[in-house]
């Protein structure tokens, strides 16, 4: 068969190479079979024990899960748990049965396909993609039912696969943990998509926003992935096989001679000192962070707490993450951000009004600065976990001293509610924005007067000043991080809070390409925070340049006129002090 290759986006870096498998999406189908009045009980009865049957297996999925990744992952399946307790579905089928006289399996497809449906034309978004988990259920009872050589299902690959999809649910990306999967690509999704963040967490390469992978990749098809490059080749030829096979050695070779650098200090050759941090977004990411010889947490995404789950997280159970994290990571310190919820983010708990353009509408600090409720609740909790640890915290999407002081507003009423309650806090613990939006830039100097540091987020500022949409992958080519407006706005803002004392640092995906972070480092950026597994790359990049050479290419980079020309200059500048 010829060789084919497929272009998307790098959602996750790395080489995987192996057999295909798809993971269907599509509308089951059951064949109506009819039974007899005499079994009729037998049938309803085949039917409750796969119900129980499935009870049983999500609880024990949710049990594993809970141990291995902690309580609020598991809780993905309790939205399956509901399905299958829910009285009007079950009557429905057991009714449908005795009055149809059909069987057990035909009954619950025909109900469980008027739910589903039902879910994929509800207004509410959330609700809307409900739909794939009671789809997910759906599957579970079936196989209970018929012949489970017909259905698809994660839960019962024991190969080593590589996952093919259109898209990949909450349940399908948490599933994958512990199980024997080389990687997985998509059809739609972006760089900053869910399934792209759960594939870094997991290790796993990745590319997605393929567009029609699913239609051009059969079952047990020989598949190689560039998560580096975004490449997908089906059928590969053996010279290709070849090829890559060596590619994946020499990365291999590659990352045990980096392992040595784990304990060094990120420094360059005339003794500036880099601080190298990690983003995380859940727990298990942990033993990644002390693995790759991070100094700390630069940014914690908190917002993971929230998703995939029918309720909110008590105070008890933030207090409990925060404190974890902070104590795991000592002697260094962690960076909270708040609450970042909207764009592409939402919790079921909370009704958030659909907006025409959700990047632009109700999200992060102006979705706490609305729901009071939920921000204290979330600030008690930090607070109180800052005595566990070295906490500070930031607020995302700032736009102006307004919203910076009318959240800091709420920060000073929450600790005048703990002192009076005579509970422990931080009360030195600082306070820092996140620069993520034109404006902050415009008002950089104004807002570091009255913060304790600036942390860049590029992944939205460029969004933002591009007016790129960052997870859609129609519009990935215009995502562009060395466009000259991009790096006015970086140098504009270390400089204002240089000159009012603050740190600065960037934890976006800038961070983690060796040759942005030489940029940076010549740029004059405090600290650096992204995946774990980048840290040892970007390390070495440190510890092979002169400050003094990188300030020389970053003052001349900025003389350039567009993003492909201060690429293409770094890049010469960066092999001659790094020539692999």
């Amino acid at each position: 068969m010829n060789e084919i290759v497929l272009k998307g986006i790098p959602a996750a870096p790395g080489i995987a190479h192996g057999p295909s498998f798809i993971l269907d999406k599509g509308e089951f189908i059951v064949p109506k079979r009819s039974i007899s009045s005499s079994e009729v009980d037998s049938e309803i009865a085949r039917f409750e024990e796969a119900i129980n049957n499935s009870r049983r297996e999500i609880h024990a999925l949710k049990d594993k899960i809970s141990q291995d990744m902690g309580m609020a992952h598991a809780q993905i399946f309790d939205a399956h748990l509901l399905v299958l307790q829910d009285t009007t579905l079950l009557t429905q089928v057991t009714s449908g049965i005795r009055e149809t006289k059909t069987s057990a399996e035909y009954m619950f497809f025909k109900v469980i396909k008027k739910f589903i449906e039902l879910f994929g034309k509800m207004q509410d978004e959330y609700l809307r993609e409900r739909a794939s988990d009671v789809s997910d259920i759906s599957k579970r009872v079936l196989k209970h039912l018929m012949d489970e050589s017909k259905l698809h299902d994660l839960d019962s690959l024991q190969d080593a696969l590589i996952i093919v999809a259109h898209d990949l649910s909450p349940s399908d990306a948490v599933s994958m943990y512990n199980k024997n999967i080389k990687g997985f690509l998509t059809d739609i999704g972006g760089r900053t998509s869910h399934t792209a963040i759960i594939a870094k967490s997991l290790g796993v390469p990745a590319v997605v926003g393929l567009q029609d992978a699913t239609l051009r990749i059969n079952n047990q098809d020989y598949v190689i992935i560039d998560g580096q490059k975004g490449l997908v080749i089906i059928n590969p030829s053996a010279e290709t096989k070849e090829l890559y096979i060596k590619e994946q050695h020499k990365i291999t070779a590659s990352l045990e001679k980096l392992d040595d650098l784990r304990n060094l200090p990120a420094q360059t050759l005339d003794g500036k000192n880099i601080t190298i941090l990690a983003n995380l977004e859940l727990s298990s990411e942990i033993p990644a962070v002390h693995k790759y010889g991070a100094q700390g947490i630069g940014l914690y995404r908190t917002e993971f707490l929230y998703m995939n789950r029918l309720d909110l997280p008590s105070e008890e159970e933030q207090f409990a993450a925060y404190s974890q994290v902070a104590s795991a990571v000592m002697p260094f310190g962690v960076t909270i951000r708040t609450l970042d919820l909207g764009g592409d983010k939402f919790i079921s708990s909370v009704q958030i009004p659909k907006d025409m353009a959700p990047f632009l509408g109700c999200r992060a600090i102006r979705f706490c600065l609305d729901r009071p409720d939920i921000f204290k609740t979330q600030l008690r909790a930090i607070l109180r976990a800052s005595v566990h640890g070295r906490i500070q915290m930031m607020y995302p999407m700032i736009s102006g001293l307004g919203e910076l002081r009318k959240a800091n507003t709420i920060l000073n009423q929450v600790k005048a509610s703990l002192r009076d309650e005579k509970v422990p806090f931080d009360d030195q613990m600082k306070v820092g924005i996140m620069i993520e939006v034109p404006a902050a830039v415009m008002t950089a100097e104004a807002l570091a007067r009255e913060t304790n540091f600036f942390s860049i987020g590029t992944n939205d500022l460029i969004q933002y000043t591009l007016a790129v949409d960052r997870v859609n992958e129609k519009t990935a080519h215009l995502y562009e991080p060395t466009h000259p407006a991009i790096l006015k706005m970086i140098q504009k803002t270390i400089d204002a809070g240089h000159n009012e004392g603050i740190h600065v640092s960037l934890c976006g995906e800038m961070a983690s390409d060796p040759l942005l972070a030489f940029l940076l480092l010549g740029m004059g950026i405090d600290e650096l925070s992204m995946s774990a597994a980048s840290i040892l790359t970007v390390k070495r990049m440190v510890r092979s340049v002169k400050l003094q050479d990188a300030q020389r290419m970053a003052y001349e980079a900025m003389q350039l006129n567009t993003g492909q020309e201060v690429e293409e200059f770094v890049d010469v500048q960066l092999r001659k002090f790094l020539p692999t």
